[in-house]
Formats: structure tokens, sequence, C-alpha cells
């Protein structure tokens, strides 16, 4: 007689992540039935109280101001790699898109319609859309499971998870309801966090006082109405999420852009409160540049190669990020960068050969001593390239940096020059040269994340480098937003709805006169102040410091751990992410243990992979297919293996 195994799992999280563990399950699940082998009996109780396929993030009903900060040719959910078991449904996002012009779902909204109906292969969609392609995915998925699978979707927390003496767990729900299992797979995405200790302090004068302080929070969960119109606000924070606040109260209460002769302009609803922007650079994130693809084609890595990484591991040597792979990525950088300037801008460079020539010498990675490559690229630009045309590579960053403002009248003007001009500069795509440099950075940051994943650099190199400064360098630089959003920043300032701080902000209270006040170091004139302030962050990505139940209590208990790192003096440091084993990725316990049939995949492996947010890269015809790419969905994949025994 035909011996049947019987597997129970769990996934808790329902969001892209732990719908990717579910697809797998299947894919996985149907191949091994196409073999003839022994048959499986799978039970797979999904738990989160948003609804299944977009989670919390991406829920379909969401304001479609939201918009992604990726292309719809971007985005997948089931994997494209041959080498994986095929899915049993499911497409890219840029192929549903396509399909559901064509052949629109009975289940597509009005507003849904009306956005597939113009929107292109390289257009920024809206995140209730793709929550849209992630539920459409789901449906597709249960509609073909395999036979001998059952799929639960408990639409509560999970609020516990504790090992059973058999090696089994019991899962208990928000509600009192207990099952147990052979499996659970920690799929948590994006879960509350505690308030740092001047967060706290704000919240607490705001109560004591009467402000409104909202704290970080995912930008769809904030009650935006409650921000009074024509009263300053003071928004701290200038990366994504500030755009998102900036979209909510302006078009979002009925304000319009509208085109003047080249120029976009700012038709004010009269409903719009005073927003006063403030970050650490005093400027937004720079916008992406307008590209056919992801990366840009004219846009070859030299230096920071697969084969440069090769080098490492044939040689015994675990990499510094500062010491060894920044100054690989650094030439690279320099090099997209005057190359597209000669090729751009021919009369920037009188003799461009013999530059080209002496810049690739000076670059060359064994040409010159780590200390003195620099130094020899310094003396060839001396020679021939003046100083107008050359790379101020933190000065991209950091664009106020080293001026002062005598008011905040010519603060607001430089910033909106700097936003005008860097959305000229995205306009231009592959012949700028800044947008080349920072799309070598960009490029580089996907080889980045496969060299440094699972302990490739050291503990000290993580902590002081790749994640000390180079991680907000970048994200600063390559991960803004679509073009348009800085030509709506710069129309909104002209027209007196926005503001901004200045750099190196600091933020307080007055207590006598009960408002908010900001001021900037580099800008004269009296500190800003206002009754209400918006902390435009998402909440900290940090385990330790995490409100989840399930996790605080998996803590508690033992069978996780935050991850300890050595600093560079031998000062261990609690980093954000657990403690964990690959592959697949298991939790260690505080007692050094493994914590087997307990997987981990997504924001909670941050001290193990870097850039663990991004939503999984579909494979682009003619665009390099960087193994960090699908990362996760060959993670989910592992989970899926092993939750099977195969």
């Amino acid at each position: 007689m035909e011996k049947t195994q019987s597997i129970r799992t769990s996934i808790i999280g329902a969001g892209p992540r732990g719908t990717s563990v579910l697809e797998r399950l299947l894919a996985h699940t149907a191949a091994h039935a196409a073999t003839g082998t022994e048959p499986v009996q799978l039970h797979i109780d999904v738990i989160d109280p948003y609804p299944a396929g977009p989670g919390h993030v991406w829920q379909p009903q969401q304001s479609r101001l939201y918009l992604m900060n990726t292309q719809s040719f971007y985005p997948t959910l089931v994997p494209q790699d041959p080498a994986l078991a095929a899915p049993v449904a499911g497409t890219t996002f840029d192929q549903w898109r396509v399909r559901q012009q064509a052949h629109p779902s009975p289940s597509l909204t009005a507003d849904e319609r009306a956005e597939l109906a113009v929107l292109e292969s390289s257009d920024f969609p809206s995140r209730a859309l793709y929550g849209r392609y992630l539920r459409c995915t789901l449906d597709e998925l249960t509609e073909k499971a395999p036979d001998g699978v059952t799929i639960e979707f408990h639409e509560t927390s999970a609020e516990s998870v504790r090992r059973a003496a058999d090696g089994t767990f019991d899962v208990g729900l928000a509600g009192g309801a207990t099952f147990r299992t052979n499996a659970v797979v920690l799929a948590l995405g994006h879960v509350p966090s505690r308030l740092n200790p001047e967060q706290r302090d704000l919240q607490g004068a705001a109560e004591q006082l009467g402000l409104r302080y909202l704290p970080p929070a995912v930008p769809a969960d904030v009650d935006w109405a409650a921000i009074p119109p024509g009263q300053p606000v003071l928004v701290r924070g200038m990366g994504l999420n500030f755009f998102d606040a900036m979209g909510q109260l302006t078009e979002g209460r009925g304000g319009k852009f509208v085109s003047n002769g080249g120029k976009l302009d700012y038709e004010p609803s009269g409903q719009e409160p005073l927003i006063i922007a403030a970050s650490r650079r005093g400027t937004p994130y720079r916008a992406k540049a307008a590209l056919a693809g992801y990366y840009p084609a004219s846009v070859t890595l030299r230096y920071l190669t697969d084969a440069a990484l090769e080098r490492f591991r044939t040689a015994g040597i675990r990499p510094g990020f500062d010491h060894d792979l920044w100054p690989l990525l650094h030439r690279d950088t320099l090099w997209a960068y005057y190359s597209t300037l000669v090729r751009s801008q021919p009369g920037a460079v009188p003799d461009t050969a013999a530059f080209l020539t002496a810049l690739e010498e000076a670059l060359h990675p064994h040409a010159h001593s780590a200390a003195k490559w620099e130094d020899s690229v310094e003396s060839v630009l001396a020679v021939h390239v003046g100083p107008r045309h050359r790379l101020d590579l933190p000065g991209l960053a950091a664009p106020l940096a080293g001026r002062s403002f005598a008011s905040r009248t010519q603060l607001d003007a430089a910033v909106v020059e700097y936003l005008l001009d860097d959305a000229r500069r995205s306009a231009l795509g592959e012949d700028d040269p800044v947008k080349m440099a920072i799309g070598a950075l960009h490029r580089g940051r996907a080889v980045l994340k496969t060299a440094v994943a699972d302990g490739g650099i050291t503990d000290e190199s993580w902590v002081a480098g790749l994640r000390g400064w180079f991680e907000s360098f970048v994200e600063g630089l390559a991960s803004g937003p679509p073009a348009l959003r800085s030509e709506q920043l710069a129309a909104l300032a002209r027209a007196g709805i926005v503001s901004f701080v200045g750099p190196d902000p600091k933020f307080g209270v007055d207590r006598r006169n009960a408002v908010f006040t900001a001021s900037s170091p580099w800008v004269d004139g009296p500190p800003v102040t206002a009754r209400t302030m918006v902390e435009a962050l998402a909440p900290g990505n940090r385990v330790s410091a995490n409100e989840s139940p399930v996790l605080e209590q998996l803590l508690a208990d033992g069978l996780a751990r935050p991850r300890l790192m050595m600093t560079a003096e031998g000062a261990p440091v609690q980093s954000t992410g657990l403690d964990v084993v690959p592959h697949p990725y298991r939790p260690v316990a505080a007692n050094g243990s493994v914590t087997e049939n307990l997987y981990v995949l997504g924001l909670q492996l941050s001290s193990s992979q870097w850039g663990t947010a991004i939503a999984a890269e579909a494979v682009q015809p003619g665009q390099p297919a960087y193994r960090s790419g699908q990362r996760t969905l060959r993670d989910a994949d592992e989970i899926a293996r092993a939750i099977l025994g195969l």
C-alpha cells in the first residue's frame, strides 16, 4: 500500500515574502507529484491580520498617489530561474500588466482599469496596483494548488510560536486558538517598532501640550486628514516616505499640478497645510534617471566584478568594505562619470583619447598601492579636466554642504535650484555624467549584495563601512523617486506650500509657546515652529526594538536572538537583524543552538543580507541578471525544499 507523507506548515506573514514561500511549496509539491514517488499531504496555514498576497504594505484599497519605487518591468513574485521548480501559476508584474490590458479581470475596479490603460513598462505603478497583482497571483496559485494540498488563511495575528516536546511547534493566535505544526516560516515584513528616546520625548511633550505628533509608520496607515489646513506642519525625513506625505497633503487634498510652458506649476485647493521639510542633508533623495531598464545600458562595471570577488575567495581573503570593495566601486563610479562626460560633452576635455588612456592607467587596481591610486587620478584630472567638470562624489549626496544661508528664503531658492537641476539631469538619462556615476553605484549595489551576504565581509567593516556610511550615501543617490516628484516639489516650493529647514537640523519643543521647533546651524533666523510634526520615516527595522508579539516571544523564550557584531575596537554591538545560520535561514537560539524547522525570510535577515526590503527583480531582456536580483525567491525555494524534505 502506498505510503503518504503528511506535513503541516505555518507561514506567519502573508505579504510578498510569505506568498513566495507558499508559491514555492506548491511548485515543489507539484514537481514531486509528477515524479510518481511517495505522495505528500500538505496543509499550509497562512497567518496575517491583513489579506494574503498584498499583506500590510501593498493593500489594493490604499491611495493611488502612493507610487512604487521601481518601474513596471522590475518586480516579480514568481521566480524565472530555470534551475528552480516551475511555478504552478503566476507571472511577473509586467506580464500581468500586459495581460490585464488585453483581457481585464472582472475583479478589477474602475480605478485599476484606468491606471492599467495608460501604464507602460517604464512607468512607476501605484502600490495599490501592485497589491492587486499580488492578490491576483495568490488567487491563481490557490486555484491551481496540486492535489493533496490544503491552504487555510487566518486573518489574525500570531501571538506565539513555542517548541513542543516532539520537536514540532504550537502556534498561538490572537483570540486564543492554537494549533500544532511541523515547521514555521517567519515572513514578518515591516513590524511595529518602539520609538527611540528622542521620539519618545517628542511624543510625550505632544501629549502634555496638546500637540500633534505622528510617529514613524507605513504611509497608508497615517491619518493625513488629521493635519489641519493652512497651518504649519513640520515633516522630518526627505526620503521616499516624504514624497508620500507630500502627495497626500497636496494632490490628496484637491490641488493640481499643471504644465506651463515646460515648467510645472501648482494650483492649490486651499486645503493644504504649510509643509516645512527637514532632513540631515537638507535636500530630498536624488531622482531616478530616465532609463530604458533598471540599470543604465552604457555603464558596465570594470573593477567591482565577479572575477574580482573570486580573486578574494581564491586568495582566502574575507574583504573589508572600505579597504577592498569600496575602492573597486569607486573606480567604476569615476570611469562611468568621465567616460560619459567625454561622450556627451565633447568640449569638456580637449584631448579625449589621451585623457581616457591616462585615466584607465590611474584606475588600474594593480598600477598603484591602495593608498596612492586616488592621488594618481587627481594628477590626471589636473592635467585634462577643468574644475567645472570634475566629479564631486561627496557633494552629490550633500549638495548644500559647506554653504550658509542668510535666510530661509535664500535656502528655499537654493533647494528649488537643486531640484530642477536634478530633474534636468534625470531627463538626460544616459547622457548625463552625474546620473551615470550614480548608475555605477546602483549596479555596484547589486554586486555588493551578493559579496557581503552571509559573512562575506568582516563584522567591523559591515558596522562601520557598509551600514556605517555607505548605505545612507547610496540610498540618497540611487533609491530616489521618479523625476516628476522633484519637479512637483519645486513647484510646491515656488507656490509657498513647502519650505525647508536646512542641513543638520535640530528638533525640540518650545513648552512656553506649545510648539515643535526646528533649526539649522547653516541658516540664519529664528527656528521654524509648528503644532504638528510628522516623522516621514518607516518604523525602525530592528529586531531588538520590535513590537511584534510573536517576535518578542521568540526572543524572550530564547528560540531566537539578535546578532552581535564586533567593531574594530573589539566591542560587541547588537545589529538590526536576527542571528541566523544559512541555508535555509534558521534562527540561532539564545544558547547558541540552531532552532530547526523555524525559518526566516525578509527584513529580519538584515544582519546576514544587505538590501532585504526591495522586491525580487524580473529578468529583463538585454540586462544583466545579477544573482542578488531574485535572492529572496531562492531563499523561499530553499525553505520550501527543507519543509518538504527534498
